[in-house]
């Protein structure tokens, strides 16, 4: 009589997905120090934080630090040079309208 020691495979993949998905929803933290001591003086100290999510979910508390480093989003450098010309054209094209409007007030004053 064959008899299955496996288990059903389907049935584990399925709780894997489970598991993988209840983890990227709520979140896992694993959170850990390594201290290296010599006769009671401490050498070294890692400290070591490991947060496994979706990003959805690291948006929705507020991690999004990946936006913002340049080796993860290289296109960021050149956004935030354009975003800074544009705003000082911006700034010359108010200072001219401001030039104008007082020009053109000061003309109906005038008459």
């Amino acid at each position: 009589m064959p008899h299955e020691l496996s288990g059903n495979p389907s049935r584990a993949g399925a709780g894997l997905v489970d598991v993988l998905d209840r983890i990227l929803d709520k979140g896992l933290v694993v959170a850990g120090d390594i201290k290296v001591s010599l006769a009671e003086v401490e050498l070294l100290t890692i400290r070591i934080r490991l947060m496994v999510c979706s990003i959805d979910k690291a948006e929705q508390i507020g991690l999004d630090w990946w936006k913002y480093d340049r080796y993860l989003s290289p296109g960021r450098e050149a956004m935030v040079k354009e975003n800074l010309e544009l705003r000082q054209q911006l700034q010359v094209l108010e200072r001219r309208l401001a030039t104008l409007t007082t020009r053109s007030t000061g003309r109906r004053r005038r008459r």
